[in-house]
This record gives C-alpha cells, sequence and structure tokens, in this order.
C-alpha cells in the first residue's frame, strides 16, 4: 500500500506573524513549522503501518511551499515517514485553495500508484477545510473527511465523524482521500533514532515544470479570492485594576463583562 501524507509548513502560531505587502502571510520571515493538524494525519498514517504489521505500506510525506517548507517534511520524516516531495516554485506565493488542491493532486498523480491520500482537517493558519474535497475532486476519488476514529479492514475503511449534534459512521474502499481531526489521538514525538534516521530518508524536490502545471494557473494573480487590506493588531492596552476594599468588586466585575458583551 502506498500513503501520502499531505503536511503544510505554516507560520509559527507563537511567532511575530505578519503580511507582505501584497497581504500575503510571510512564510519567509517568520519561524515555520509542520502544522500541528497535519502531525495527527501523519500519527494516522503510521498507526495504519503498525497495526498491519508484515504488510508492505510505504508513507511518503508532500508538501507545497517555500524553501523552508522542507523543515515540515522533516519533522515527519523524523516521526517515522519513509520520504518526502516538496513542490517548491515561486511562481506557487500567494496561492489559494483552488491552486493548492492542484499543484498537491498533480504531485500525487506524478508519485503513482497510491492508495490513500490523508491530510488534516485544515492547516492552522487558514482553517478553510476545503483541500481534501477539492483533491479528492482532482483525482476523482471518493473522499471521507473529518474522521475522529479510523478503522480498516483490506480495502475497505470506516470512521467517525463527530459533528455538533450526532455522530456518523462513514464507510469507504480504496483508493481515497481522508481527512482526519485532533480528535484521533495525539501525534507522537519524533525519537532520538528517528531524528538519526530521517537524515538518510529520500527527499525529493519538484517544480511547477516537472509536474506539468502551468504557472498562470496557480500564485496570487490565479487566485479566486482577495484581501483588500491588512493593518498590524493594536498593542495591548492598559487592564483595569479593580479593588475590592468595600464589597463592590463583584459589581464592577459583572458592569465591565456586560459592557464587553461577554454576558
Amino acid at each position: 500500500m502506498n500513503i501520502v501524507v499531505c503536511v503544510k509548513y505554516v507560520p509559527d502560531a507563537t511567532a511575530e506573524r505578519q503580511f507582505e505587502s501584497d497581504h500575503t502571510v510571510d512564510r519567509v520571515g517568520v519561524d515555520g513549522l509542520l502544522s500541528e493538524l497535519d502531525e495527527y494525519a501523519v500519527e494516522q498514517a503510521l498507526q495504519l503501518r503498525e497495526k498491519r504489521d508484515g504488510e508492505e505500506i510505504e508513507i511518503t510525506a508532500l508538501c507545497v511551499g517555500p524553501e523552508q517548507a522542507t523543515d515540515a517534511i522533516r519533522k515527519a520524516l523524523q516521526m517515522g515517514v519513509d520520504k518526502g516531495v516538496h513542490v517548491v516554485d515561486d511562481a506557487i506565493a500567494g496561492s489559494d485553495s483552488l491552486a493548492t488542491s492542484l499543484v498537491l493532486a498533480k504531485a500525487v498523480e506524478k508519485i503513482g500508484d497510491v492508495d490513500l491520500v490523508m491530510c488534516g482537517m485544515a492547516s492552522t493558519d487558514a482553517s478553510m477545510s476545503v483541500v481534501p474535497a477539492m483533491l479528492a475532486e482532482r483525482l476523482g476519488l471518493p473522499q471521507v473527511t473529518f474522521a475522529s476514529a479510523v478503522e480498516s479492514q483490506g480495502e475497505v475503511f470506516r470512521v467517525r465523524r463527530d459533528g455538533d449534534t450526532a455522530t456518523e459512521i462513514v464507510e469507504g474502499r480504496l483508493p481515497m482521500v481522508l481527512s482526519v481531526t485532533d480528535q484521533t489521538g495525539e501525534a507522537r514525538y519524533p525519537s532520538f533514532k528517528g531524528i538519526m534516521a530521517a537524515k538518510k530518508k529520500p527527499l525529493e524536490s519538484w517544480s511547477l515544470s516537472d509536474l506539468g502545471v502551468d504557472a498562470e494557473k496557480v500564485g496570487l494573480s490565479a487566485a479566486w479570492s482577495a484581501v483588500e487590506d491588512t493593518e498590524a493588531r493594536p498593542p495591548r492596552s492598559q487592564g483595569e485594576i479593580v479593588t475590592d476594599e468595600d464589597g463592590s468588586g463583584a459589581k464592577a466585575l459583572v458592569d465591565f463583562l456586560a459592557s464587553k458583551k461577554f454576558i
């Protein structure tokens, strides 16, 4: 079985994130890392291989992003993934979900003989949750998304999808696209052995021309949506200290919460 896990390189949420002059997210001038939600997809792929002990399963981490995005792939390799593919091209910068799904689909096709494409439920920077569905459409594969738990037997996969008002059991057959949520189980930390082994694992770099993708179909100019304006977050204002010397502290707190429409 061949599994491809789509992973994304995102700005570190604890870093000072900012926008470029064209209102796109600065992915070069800020520290980045493997999207936490994609770590769950990597974990589920690794667990699937462990549960099917004796079956030959190869797992590839696929990432579209700038040069620094190799850090996200290396994290997946350290966790236990077998090899990585990095699609990097200056023309990709500013791509929306439609263009991203196009590049991912072409990369999956180039990898070839893929039985299962796995994704996180969303990326931690955009949180749109639409790429898995778009990817499935482009590949002509069935999709089983937002899985909170995954079970498999042979080519049949059964997942539990937990919604706000109900829980669904959805079944699909390989080949297919599967996205998982952060409820599937905590992702493992890379071991020292895994970190050392990752240095010897193959990591290929592909451009748009390698995939046969026209540069005019990706990038900011091809995006179906546009950010009109951005502004820096205002600095934190000084807080107000409420003393409760005369027993009025509780009322002052309630009045404050009401003024901010918290209650």
